[in-house]
């Protein structure tokens, strides 16, 4: 049974920082990439950092590069997010993915506002 325990997420005020952590069971975690997605009100759904199984490759949204960062610890089967520089828009549901062998898994999101 896959699993994801999301957690980080909260209220912060711009210009502030956050980690965001997801621990996933019940598949092969170091044989899967990781991903971070976030969803906005009334918008879709958009790919925010992603990083390779093996955590040599990573890829981000142009938008967050150079604030976000995605690392992944496989011994510990979690992938973490590292926001800084946190603007109002960046407020969003954030979820962690697992994608391979022909299956995406999602977790079930955390909230993540940005406001003073």
């Amino acid at each position: 049974q896959v699993q994801f325990v999301e957690s980080g997420g909260g209220l912060v005020q711009p210009g502030g920082s956050l980690r965001l952590s997801c621990a996933a069971s019940g598949f092969t975690f170091s044989t899967y990439a990781m991903s971070w997605y976030r969803q906005a009100p009334g918008k879709e759904r958009e790919l925010v950092a992603r990083i390779s199984s093996s955590g040599g490759t990573t890829t981000s949204a142009d938008s967050m590069k150079g604030r976000f960062t995605i690392s992944r610890d496989n011994a510990k089967n979690t992938v973490y997010l590292q926001m800084n520089s946190l603007k109002p828009e960046d407020t969003a549901v954030y979820y962690c993915g697992a994608h391979g062998w022909g299956n995406n898994y999602w977790g079930q999101g955390t909230q993540v506002t940005v406001s003073s």
